[in-house]
């Protein structure tokens, strides 16, 4: 199975070339569901170098051991018109790759990118190729341009079937109502480390961006201000230094006038990231109700939460409100701070929860689903 997608891995750092993390995760879970149903995937990237300098040939290498990456040549680039020619030349090869190494007919996968919209046009019109396509987001909503907003919605007549993030998304762009399958993010359940804190407070924890756009993390430090003295609220994540500071400030405004132990504590990942969410109670997902992504993206933390075992307090959005893990959310409407910390008082711990289980029957389903998506 070919699977189109600007996508590289951290072992090939020197190159530095174009990627995204959050969609190399779901790039890489897509892949592993289609390995699964005993395909083996072909991801090929046309990702460009970042460098102004140097030439990068093309190579393959193995992602593991069902998986391989091809990569085509690119070239460092320091002015507009060598990096127009550079992302040219990138999206070239790549065309003139699926021409000729592409059967008529033949299923292909694609994970949606404006960049990817008149390759992947002018392949189907040659090739008569079946095209899947995974759209995580309408990009014309969050970067908007008059031309690619114009060559983004043509593109999204052209796929044989969807992979979306969210119901709301299918009933969006797929009026048609073409084969689809929908996963909400990485369904990967990660095992008890039986590192729970015992000091007898409800620990709750906001991980993810300090972007005052999103407005998550001032959120959840603000709840805190309405939380009694058995809560420990905790912060973790990333952003620029003035957001970081701004963050920093606003604990310390807050820790003065509350009950509840409020702390900052750094930005994690990999096994540190996932022993400390294990080690809480309670996961917040408090973004903005406002932001238009809102209404089609569905919010990575909440199933990063359910899959270390964490309750969580979201914000209610329709995508989460409508999605088969709803019930598993405790939702307030209000967005301030005193609806926040009410929410998180109202989470019953004396329930039966199994968040785990639940994401391993998203996973299992999505599998069937992709099944039949990729046999039709």
């Amino acid at each position: 199975m070919k699977f189109i997608a600007f996508f590289d891995s951290e072992h090939n750092k020197r190159e530095n070339r174009m990627y995204v993390l959050a969609a190399t995760n779901k790039i890489r879970y897509i892949c592993s569901a289609v390995n699964a149903l005993g395909e083996p995937v072909e991801i090929l990237s046309p990702s460009w170098t970042k460098n102004t300098k140097g030439f990068y040939r093309g190579k393959q290498y193995a992602l593991d051991e069902q998986t391989q990456v091809h990569l085509f040549s690119t070239f460092g680039a320091a002015r507009r018109l060598t990096r127009g020619l550079k992302y040219f030349w990138s999206l070239l090869s790549l065309t003139l790759y699926l021409i000729f190494h592409v059967q008529r007919g033949e299923t292909v996968m694609a994970y949606h990118s404006q960049a990817l919209c008149t390759p992947l046009r002018i392949v189907k019109r040659l090739k008569r190729i079946r095209l899947v396509v995974e759209i995580e987001e309408i990009y014309a909503n969050i970067r908007p341009n008059k031309h690619y907003d114009q060559v983004e919605r043509r593109f999204f007549s052209l796929p044989d079937a969807f992979i979306f993030p969210t119901e709301l998304l299918n009933e969006q762009l797929n009026q048609a109502g073409r084969p689809h399958a929908v996963t909400y993010g990485t369904y990967q359940v990660e095992p008890d480390r039986d590192c729970k804190r015992e000091d007898g407070k409800i620990h709750a924890v906001y991980a993810g961006t300090f972007d005052p756009k999103k407005g998550g993390a001032v959120a959840a430090i603000a709840a805190a201000g309405f939380l009694p003295g058995d809560y420990h609220m905790h912060i973790i994540g990333f952003g620029t230094d003035n957001e970081r500071q701004n963050v920093l400030d606003r604990i310390s405004e807050v820790a003065r006038t509350t009950d509840c132990t409020i702390t900052y504590d750094g930005c994690l990942s990999g096994e540190e990231y996932i022993r400390f969410l294990q080690s809480c109670d309670i996961g917040l997902s408090t973004q903005t109700p406002e932001g238009i992504y809102n209404k089609t993206s569905f919010p990575s933390k909440v199933l990063s939460y359910l899959a270390n075992g964490l309750r969580v307090v979201s914000i209610r959005i329709e995508v989460l409100e409508r999605c088969t893990v709803g019930d598993l959310l405790a939702f307030y409407d209000e967005d301030n701070p005193e609806s926040i910390a009410e929410a998180i008082r109202r989470i019953d711990f004396g329930q039966d929860y199994d968040s785990r289980g639940r994401i391993e029957e998203l996973n299992r389903k999505f599998i069937e689903d992709l099944k039949i998506l990729l046999e039709r």
